[in-house]
């Protein structure tokens, strides 16, 4: 068990490595009338800016750091809460050992999630640099388009979409009678009291 608890959290930890971005996750394309050559050249500048940017090739090292503080923290708290909970029962050594290793496993779980987050933000924060320097160059880069003035005003109505004014409602027709009973109408049903028909 023991064994088990403490290789899931190495697998755990070591797969909690914020890791640096090499190149651009985003489409730029060439401006218009630039060749080929110098698209290239530009990517290449401005791989480099957004490289440097980030904090360049050991951008990652502080997302690391403090996930590997993390971890061995997690570890101490759970050696710690392990003892405490079996010493009454004499066990405080065993306690101290399975509560370090759901420490490690619960902080390496916490650290991979941290440095997933941290090389996210490292990916975005180097897309934003690199198209910043190549719109800066005159290449095409994407644009997000959003409303900010909310929906565009409705087009007036085309002629003969609503009557003139004070026309009078087409229902119901000329000529048919009223859905209703007119007034004085005796009631379809016999008065209370009459006998039933022979």
């Amino acid at each position: 068990m023991r064994s088990t608890l403490v290789l899931v959290g190495a697998a755990a930890f070591l797969g909690a490595c914020a890791t640096v971005p090499t190149g651009p996750a985003v489409q730029v394309m060439p401006g218009s009338g630039k060749s080929f050559e110098a698209f290239q050249q530009d990517a290449a500048a401005c791989q480099q800016f957004a490289q440097d940017a980030i904090g360049g090739p050991n951008a990652a090292q502080w997302a690391n750091d403090r996930a590997a503080g993390g971890a061995v923290a997690s570890s101490a708290v759970g050696a710690a809460t392990g003892a405490i909970i079996g010493s009454p029962s004499n066990y405080g050594g065993q306690g101290a050992a399975i509560g370090a290793g759901v420490g490690l496993l619960f902080g390496a779980i916490n650290a991979a999630n941290a440095s997933s987050a941290a090389s996210w933000q490292m990916q975005r924060n180097y897309d934003g640099a690199y198209m910043q320097c190549m719109y800066a160059h005159g290449n095409q880069v994407p644009m997000r388009v959003s409303s900010r003035g909310g929906m565009p005003p409705m087009a007036p109505p085309g002629p003969g979409m609503y009557p003139p004014p004070n026309t009078p409602p087409p229902y119901p027709p000329p000529n048919t009678p009223p859905p209703y009973p007119p007034p004085n109408t005796p009631p379809p049903y016999p008065p209370v009291g009459t006998p039933p028909p022979q």
